[in-house]
């Protein structure tokens, strides 16, 4: 039986968009769980969503504008990506489509949708850059931040490796299902755990299902990248948080390396760093129960320190 069934399904309207909401509802603290870059909220892993729902959360997932059901912002077109990067390495401030500070209101507009006051904000990869920004934006608003896999925008610390980056630029080559069905399972395999990789059947799945939800998008993918990218200031900002602050980061990233992580843990006053053991770039689209299991083992303990610690 999957997560989702228990959930209750609603467009939200946010900043003019409509985006795609899930909220397993209940009278607990609410996690607010922020996906990355061209992710769906059904990326989450269901024994995670699960696991924080059985722990007594109310949780609340949702798809990113240009991402799954939300809105896609196809009008704005696709920005080309080496001047964006360029420009950001330059410390120049990029023109985009939109930034991460908007994508961060759309979260707090589902939360206003919601009726919601405080949450613990949850975010991987893009999604910890925006949850980030959630918490420099509407400090009132957030009971803790969670970075899980993310970077503090500073562009000179992702680094890809290599050959995980000659993957991910054959993503233009890739033209029809059959060929994306590839380019994704050779892209994800890339990234992923080399002790705890995902099948090809665990991926042809998520694929198959991501297709008939909504299939990914270039130009969304662009333009989710700008909006990364284009925020190079964050790094300076991030002394700001005065919040609890869990940093979580995979020791084998290949893709946002473990610098980027031991980098925003050191900007944030007081953050807990947490390098998890063989975990990668890999906990969505199919997480592996051990990985999930050890992420579990530090996010569960830390999501409850601030309660008993108001309570003490």
């Amino acid at each position: 039986m999957r997560i989702g069934q228990h959930f209750k399904t609603m467009k939200i309207e946010a900043n003019g968009l409509r985006l795609e909401v899930e909220d397993s509802g209940g009278g607990g603290p609410v996690v607010l769980l922020v996906m990355g870059l061209g992710g769906q909220l059904i990326h989450w892993p269901a024994p995670l969503v699960r696991a924080l729902v059985d722990a007594g959360y109310r949780v609340v997932r949702f798809d990113n504008r240009d991402a799954g059901l939300s809105t896609h912002m196809s009008a704005l077109g696709a920005p080309a990506i080496p001047w964006v990067a360029a420009q950001a390495w330059l410390g120049r401030r990029p023109r985009v489509p939109y930034m991460l500070a908007d994508m961060a209101d759309d979260a707090l507009g589902v939360l206003d949708g919601l009726g919601i006051g405080q949450a613990h904000v949850v975010g991987l990869s893009m999604g910890a850059m925006i949850a980030q920004r959630i918490a420099l934006a509407a400090p009132a608003r957030v009971l803790s931040l969670t970075s899980i896999m993310g970077s503090s925008g500073n562009p000179r610390l992702i680094r890809p490796r290599p050959a995980v980056m000659r993957v991910a630029a054959s993503r233009g080559r890739a033209v029809g299902d059959e060929a994306l069905r590839r380019y994704y399972t050779r892209f994800f395999k890339a990234i992923s755990s080399p002790v705890f990789p995902p099948t090809d059947a665990q991926l042809d799945d998520i694929f198959r299902r991501t297709a008939q939800r909504h299939s990914p998008r270039a130009d969304a993918m662009q333009r989710q990248v700008a909006a990364i990218l284009a925020d190079g200031e964050r790094a300076a900002l991030l002394s700001r948080i005065q919040l609890p602050t869990l940093v979580l980061h995979g020791a084998e990233d290949p893709w946002v390396p473990p610098a980027c992580g031991r980098d925003t843990a050191r900007r944030i006053p007081g953050a807990c760093l947490h390098l998890v053991p063989d975990m990668a770039h890999d906990l969505v689209p199919v997480g592996h129960p051990e990985i999930v299991r050890r992420v579990l083992a530090v996010l569960l303990p830390f999501l409850r320190a601030p309660a008993a610690a108001e309570a003490a």
